[in-house]
């Protein structure tokens, strides 16, 4: 026991314990035996070493010498303690709070996780240089002139908001026009977020395990914009967004998310709630230089293996399947969010970011959206308008009316921001064109103060309802008061131009489509004019009653047609 505590203590190199414990062992019990043989001999040669020390140290440049070398240790001794005490310094403070906290609370430890992409490198560009002949600057935009024509007539068969014309560039022409560094993020340099280990609720409205439980106070500085900030942005208990956070990933996914992209175009379906969409009109550059990205839950992703395909290939089409497990909410709306309004966190390396919603087909090359709303308007975050609505109260009324979410806390959240000073929409907020957003796309450069609007916009969403639409412009006003920084608002018919719509799967297993009978949707407020009179003098149509006997057979000919992805279709949201 001796030996082998002996030899782990002195040995270095593995095989080589054993044989030095033996000759340890060996040394020590010579020692022992001949000690007293030993004792006056080492008394001399230590003498004898001594004196000789002593003589050389009589010598001027022996002396000297090691002067110079006491000297340099008592500088590089220096050196090393100060370095140490400033390091003390700085990271003293974090460790007193995270300790404090610890002791206090007996539960929860905050901590810190720092931003990894406040400084992006730079993405090579998807083309080679010989494509790009002509310098943005010699050319005319070729849809400067272009202007937006008036929404057509409304019809009895097309009442309901209808695409516009959108001007956009060709692929090469629009790549050529991707800047070639990051925009500024204004104020704003360094974004860093809260870690909690057990995240403890200590008010009695808002927060979550996952988003944290941020305090009225903390949420109040979070609006104060400086260089360096820290926030609450979800993932709240690790700082691998996607690791042991509730809202898990794969590593070899983890993997692939945390590469540098330049573009990428991101969506999510939980809860099995939609059918996945296929972009169309991809050009091959875009589909070689611009993943797709599709979050799904382990329900979504046990439907799609019996019904699109899904191997370990994790493709559909041009979709690569992101399966999240351990979903932090029992909503699947909500679960939406964290993709939605997160994707910085998740996608630590990406410059740009289009996120639409699972309902939606892309028909529309991503270089060109991006041209279209960020780049040709120096914007880095574009969303657009509601089609109908532009008050924030009003759109509390309508989600009630609608069953979005329950009264009380719909309520609650709207006084909230009353008291906070919201008030409604008009044109006084000019150059602000909308407090409402149709929540579906997102448009965004991942830059420090976008990364920031998001995160806080999260923060209400988890806070409050789950309905964005109605904390987007508080969230918006208050980092707008503080910083020279807007949103492109584009309009809905725009949006309608790039994606097509879908029903919901929840809707369209419950349309049992009644014979010779065409729904119309409601009537747009700029079109109710021309609807009433296109339809002054007409019979009106007789409405067949809904047979509830049999089910007819799938060759008759009276069957009604669901059309799923019409761009003229409506979203049930």
């Amino acid at each position: 026991m001796t030996g082998g505590s002996l030899g782990l203590r002195t040995g270095s190199y593995g095989s080589l314990h054993q044989g030095q414990n033996g000759v340890l062992q060996t040394q020590n019990s010579f020692i022992v035996r001949k000690s007293s043989r030993m004792s006056l001999s080492g008394s001399r040669e230590k003498e004898r070493f001594l004196h000789l020390i002593w003589r050389y140290l009589g010598r001027r440049k022996v002396g000297m010498l090691i002067l110079v070398v006491f000297a340099l240790l008592a500088f590089l001794t220096g050196f090393i303690t100060v370095h140490k005490e400033e390091a003390s310094e700085s990271s003293g403070p974090y460790i007193a709070q995270t300790i404090q906290n610890k002791k206090n609370s007996g539960v929860n430890t905050v901590t810190v996780c720092g931003d990894i992409n406040n400084k992006p490198p730079p993405i090579p560009h998807p083309f080679a240089p010989a494509v790009v002949t002509v310098s943005n600057s010699s050319l005319e935009h070729p849809c400067r002139h272009f202007q937006v024509p008036p929404p057509p007539p409304g019809d009895r068969r097309r009442i309901g908001p209808r695409p516009c014309p959108v001007c956009y560039l060709p692929v090469d022409r629009a790549i050529a026009r991707m800047p070639s560094s990051p925009s500024t993020s204004p104020v704003l340099r360094h974004l860093n977020y809260f870690r909690e280990e057990n995240p403890i609720k200590t008010e009695r409205h808002g927060g979550s395990d996952f988003g944290g439980f941020p305090s009225l106070k903390q949420r109040n500085e979070s609006f104060d914009i400086k260089e360096s900030m820290t926030v609450h942005c979800g993932f709240a208990k690790g700082c691998r967004p996607g690791y042991q956070t509730g809202f898990d990933i794969d590593d070899a996914d983890l993997r692939e998310l945390e590469q540098f992209h330049g573009v990428i175009v991101a969506s999510a379906i939980f809860g099995n709630y939609d059918i996945i969409q296929q972009p169309k009109n991809i050009s091959e550059i875009a589909k070689k230089s611009v993943p797709f990205f599709m979050f799904v839950d382990e329900e979504t992703e046990a439907y799609m293996k019996n019904s699109s395909g899904l191997d370990s290939s994790k493709m559909v089409g041009l979709w690569r399947i992101v399966v999240v497990r351990n979903i932090p909410y029992t909503d699947p709306r909500r679960n939406g969010k964290v993709p939605k309004l997160l994707l910085h966190r998740l996608f630590p390396h990406v410059q740009y970011s289009i996120w639409i919603d699972g309902k939606l087909q892309l028909v529309v090359d991503p270089y060109q959206i991006l041209e279209r709303f960020l780049w040709r308007q120096n914007a880095t975050f574009a969303i657009s308008r509601h089609y109908r609505r532009f008050d924030v109260f009003e759109e509390a009324e309508a989600n009630k009316a609608g069953g979005k979410y329950d009264n009380a806390s719909i309520n609650y959240q709207v006084e909230f921001y009353k008291k906070e000073g919201l008030t409604p929409y008009s044109v006084a907020k000019l150059p602000i064109t909308s407090d409402v957003p149709e929540g579906c796309v997102i448009i965004k450069e991942h830059t420090p103060i976008t990364n920031l609007f998001t995160c806080l916009w999260f923060n209400e969403v988890d806070r409050f309802t789950s309905r964005d639409q109605l904390s987007f412009s508080t969230v918006r006003d208050r980092i707008m008061a503080k910083v020279d920084w807007g949103i492109n608002m584009f309009m809905d018919c725009e949006r309608r131009n790039f994606v097509i719509q879908a029903y919901h799967r929840d809707l369209l297993e419950q349309m049992v489509p009644p014979a010779g009978v065409t729904s119309l949707p409601p009537p747009a407020k700029e079109n109710t004019a021309l609807v009433k009179s296109d339809m002054a003098g007409r019979t009106p149509v007789k409405k067949n009653p809904i047979r509830r006997g049999k089910e007819r057979k799938s060759g008759s000919r009276r069957h009604r047609k669901v059309v799923i992805g019409s761009r003229d279709n409506i979203s049930a949201r």
